[in-house]
């Protein structure tokens, strides 16, 4: 056997490695063909890395994979025929290749040039080779590590790819997305435990901070239309609830924003209601707004590089650009390296000057993203507008590798300055090595807002059309405390948030940051309740020694309200924060009659939910979230509800397609 093998691994692993590749040529032989390619950009033959590649046939999605880092795709096991492959890349249009023939027990290579979002027909290079039979004398084998997770409704996968190196140059077969950088993904999110239900006798009191930021949305939509479902700690399902306005009413009294609370029954489990909070932000008309103070901070790092980072930057700011007016000022810095001032505190009328700057931008070099930091808030300070709108708008992939870099040292950068009066947004760009933690770290503890632009569309709707919620803040600190009355509710469960949760007695100390509300945004918060006289238990503690919980439930046996919300906020300049006070009282409604702003969010929270597995998820389906989206649409003039529901549906293919495998 050794004189026929030359292995360098032990024995019983190689055969274990060749067992399953033969066993993956094999189903490929049995009648089956595959379709391997490369996606590369025609204006410079570079790769584009995760561009979605798809099969279909009768309009029907058959299989799909996205490219690797070298751009590179392999999709396996498909039946002979003629097909439509569809090619998907931020910044491109939707490409549809027709006829595309695949054979039995053949590979088909389908190599695809983009030019500026259009693909032309002699660009394509179609060509076929039989698949190989491996021996077992030709190959060494290596095991490679990847980190890439896919997540189900009913199951969490950890797929392992296998590649395989040759010892000739003759030898074939390859695992879909072979690539040996594979394990070089270094994207990173933060760690975030759900939320369980909380006894209301033990623990009566729920207290976090309000989220503006919407980033999670646009980059789960970054992988789903990748052809995968994102990590699990990619997904905050109350930054997806937020990342659309709902149908509040405008403030009427002195508080810049109003409040709106209802119950009804929680969609996906019917023993259970759901709690819906509402808070609408004073809605501001653009040519009101005050006069801005802005600084462009721009990672031009080498990891800035791909289409879909510094170029897609310079495209999202001179949509920004366009909109700013004599009054307003754009200050420019860059880092890599090192940092520096690319365009000093301009009038926003001079768009050509603005933007002949911005276009000049190339990528190179390391990144030193705290030095860009500081740079930047000593440009918005000397070039400060009393009663205007002082923000640095911070555009990277988070990737900081020089100076002050870890989430610790940048916390305590960014908490000195934000006292300053400068407020801090972050746009978040590009994958692969994306540090979301980093971001939403930079905007929470700057007084700011946090959001990721995968594409032109998400950079309008950013930075145009919710650009007085963006860029102008009405309230800052915002917390939110509430009371849940024991003789009602025996146990709750906040939907998200676990990164805004507060200790209670943070609620009346002034000197504990919180989140930030802008003209127009809508803020909503969802909790899952369980009342009194469920059959179902609330949680359960070891009794109190030195409280009388009988006595505290009795005092409250009497009183209509379920419970106390309390507001906390700050004027954008204040110290003192002001207290606002409502009680939710009365009889839930049925889900039919609730209103679509309740019937949406639970819809969002319910896909939340399903994408990231969770154990509170009970009898949560795509199906239900599909109806409950399409029922509760409403005016969407942006489009932006229709999209949800889109992604709803490719999700549940993508789910599917796992389960069949």
């Amino acid at each position: 056997m050794n004189s026929f093998i030359k292995l360098r691994q032990p024995l019983p692993f190689v055969l274990i490695i060749i067992l399953l590749l033969s066993f993956n040529i094999l189903s490929a032989q049995n009648g089956l063909g595959i379709l391997k390619g490369k996606v590369t950009d025609k204006s410079n033959n570079d790769p584009l890395p995760f561009a979605n590649v798809i099969i279909l046939q009768a309009d029907s999605q058959i299989a799909g994979t996205s490219t690797d880092f070298d751009g590179k795709y392999s999709i396996q096991k498909i039946k002979p025929g003629k097909y439509t492959v569809k090619v998907n890349f931020v910044g491109y249009q939707n490409n549809l290749i027709k006829g595309v023939l695949l054979s039995a027990e053949k590979i088909t290579y389908l190599n695809i040039k983009l030019d500026g979002g259009s693909v032309q027909l002699e660009e394509f290079v179609i060509k076929e080779k039989p698949l190989p039979i491996i021996s077992r004398d030709e190959v060494s084998l290596s095991v490679v590590k990847v980190s890439n997770m896919r997540h189900s409704a009913n199951s969490s996968k950890q797929r392992r790819r296998i590649s395989k190196k040759s010892k000739h140059k003759s030898s074939g077969y390859y695992a879909p997305m072979e690539t040996k950088r594979d394990n070089l993904n270094t994207e990173a999110y933060a760690h975030n435990a759900e939320n369980n239900f909380k006894n209301t006798k033990s623990t009566p009191l729920s207290t976090f901070s309000i989220d503006v930021d919407a980033a999670s949305y646009s980059n789960m939509r970054r992988f789903i239309n990748n052809g995968q479902n994102p990590p699990i700690d990619a997904v905050r399902i109350e930054e997806m609830i937020n990342y659309f306005s709902y149908d509040y009413p405008q403030p009427k009294g002195e508080d810049p924003f109003s409040i709106t609370t209802e119950m009804s029954d929680c969609p996906w489990n019917k023993k259970h209601k759901l709690i819906h909070i509402g808070l609408q932000g004073e809605k501001i008309q653009t040519d009101k707004l005050p006069a801005s103070n802005l600084v462009f901070l721009l990672d031009v790092s080498g990891s800035m590089s791909s289409p879909n980072k510094l170029p897609l930057l310079k495209k999202s700011f001179g949509l920004l650009v366009k909109n700013l007016t004599e009054k307003d000022r754009v200050a420019i810095v860059v880092y890599a390296g090192a940092a520096g001032v690319v365009l000093e505190s301009t009038p926003g009328n001079q768009k050509e000057k603005i933007m002949n700057s911005l276009n000049r931008l190339d990528a190179g070099g390391s990144t030193a993203g705290g030095a860009g930091i500081k740079l930047a808030y000593k440009i918005a300070m000397n070039n400060l507008i009393e009663e205007g709108n002082n923000r640095i708008i911070l555009a990277t992939d988070g990737d900081f590798n020089v100076g002050a870099s870890s989430d610790g040292e940048m916390t305590r950068l960014i908490e000195k300055k934000r006292e300053s009066g400068v407020f801090l947004t972050c746009l978040g760009f590009g994958m692969g090595n994306y540090k979301d933690s980093k971001m939403e770290t930079l905007a929470d503890k700057g007084n700011g807002n946090y959001a990721y632009i995968d594409n032109i569309l998400e950079a309008k709707k950013v930075l145009v059309t919710e650009m007085g919620g963006t860029m102008h803040t009405i309230a800052k600190d915002v917390k939110l405390q509430l009371e849940f009355n024991p003789a009602k509710i025996i146990s709750y469960k906040l939907i998200g948030y676990e990164n805004r949760l507060l200790n209670d007695e943070d609620f009346n100390d002034d000197t504990k940051d919180a989140g930030e509300l802008g003209a127009g945004h809508t803020v909503t918060a969802l909790y899952e309740v369980v009342l009194k006289g469920s059959p179902e238990n609330a949680p359960t503690v070891d009794p109190l020694r030195y409280q009388n919980n009988q006595q505290a439930e009795s005092s409250k046996s009497t009183s209509k309200e379920l419970l106390t919300v309390k507001f906390r906020y700050k004027t954008p300049k204040g110290k003192k924060s002001k207290l606002i006070v409502r009680h939710l009282t009365g009889k839930p409604v049925s889900l039919n009659k609730s209103s679509a702003n309740f019937r949406f969010s639970a819809a969002v929270a319910e896909f939340g939910l399903l994408l990231r597995n969770s154990k509170h998820k009970a009898k949560a389906s795509y199906e239900q979230v599909i109806e409950l989206a399409k029922n509760s649409k409403g005016i969407d003039n942006h489009g932006y509800r229709a999209e949800f529901i889109r992604l709803v549906e490719m999700s549940e293919m993508q789910a599917s397609a796992l389960l069949d495998e």
